[in-house]
């Protein structure tokens, strides 16, 4: 049976001709442009209505995925004419020549296939993917375009998911958390630095604050200097970066009013953002 049915293809390919070429052609075409029209479309939208933003976006990818799949699947029932079990057949052939031959290829698919299927982030999202950190733009099959703190647009390949670490800072939600290191002088006023930062972070008009998203600020004392962490939530995961900066400068402009002055040693980093 399985014999017929690989004869059966390789005759049905042998019949290939202009037009059958031409009209996978155009539905090829026109699968890349609906594409390209929907992700327009559900982005336009979704920027329209903040509070459903990330829920539409990450419908982005599943519709992608959908109308290449539908495509392929025309392609090879309606132009090539081929049986339920010949493309059962065929899909065992072709995977087995990627895994073959372009096992990069195929882990950056069924990575992106699973990032989609299982969500384990979304666009939208604030990732940490190995060296990679920034917003998820887009995920395509092969790869993850991100846009990073210094506005670079950056293609994390898919696979990374499998061999790395990938760590998301809003899971889906738009609010995000978004901590800063502040380090001051070891004989400095403790009370007081905490709770100018304390009043920096509460007035930030990009801080969001609720009983389940307080606002904390902590005290690290290091052999020649002390440390502050703030810990807080953003409004909107995009303003992560402006509330950082924001909240730091207000922060040291208090500071040297009232005397608190940076260390003079050598500061390690001993968390994700130095102050």
């Amino acid at each position: 049976m399985a014999e017929d049915n690989v004869v059966s293809i390789i005759t049905n390919f042998e019949n290939i001709n202009p037009d059958t070429v031409f009209a996978s052609f155009v539905i090829i075409i026109f699968a890349i442009f609906l594409s390209k029209i929907v992700t327009f479309l559900l982005t336009k939208i979704s920027e329209m209505s903040w509070k459903y933003r990330l829920y539409l976006k990450t419908i982005i990818p599943l519709s992608k995925v959908l109308i290449y799949a539908l495509a392929a699947y025309y392609i090879l029932a309606s132009v090539f004419v081929l049986s339920f079990d010949q493309l059962i057949l065929l899909s065992g052939l072709i995977g087995a020549a990627i895994g073959f031959g372009l096992r990069n290829l195929f882990e950056d698919i069924a990575a992106g296939v699973v990032i989609v299927m299982e969500k384990t982030y979304q666009v939208g999202d604030r990732v940490q993917m190995g060296d990679y950190y920034g917003e998820v733009k887009d995920i395509g099959l092969r790869a993850t375009r991100l846009v990073t703190p210094d506005d670079s647009l950056v293609s994390a390949p898919n696979n990374l998911v499998f061999t790395q670490s990938v760590a998301s800072g809003n899971s889906g939600s738009s609010e995000m958390m978004a901590t800063l290191d502040i380090y001051i002088e070891n004989d400095a006023d403790v009370d007081l630095a905490m709770k100018i930062l304390r009043e920096a972070v509460v007035t930030s008009r990009f801080v969001y604050i609720s009983p389940t998203r307080p606002v904390v600020v902590l005290l690290n004392d290091y052999p020649f200097y002390k440390g502050l962490k703030a810990r807080a939530y953003v409004n909107d995961l995009r303003d992560e970066f402006v509330f950082r900066s924001d909240v730091t400068r207000r922060t040291w402009n208090e500071f040297y009013k009232r005397g608190i002055k940076p260390p003079k040693a050598y500061i390690v980093n001993h968390g994700n953002t130095a102050g």
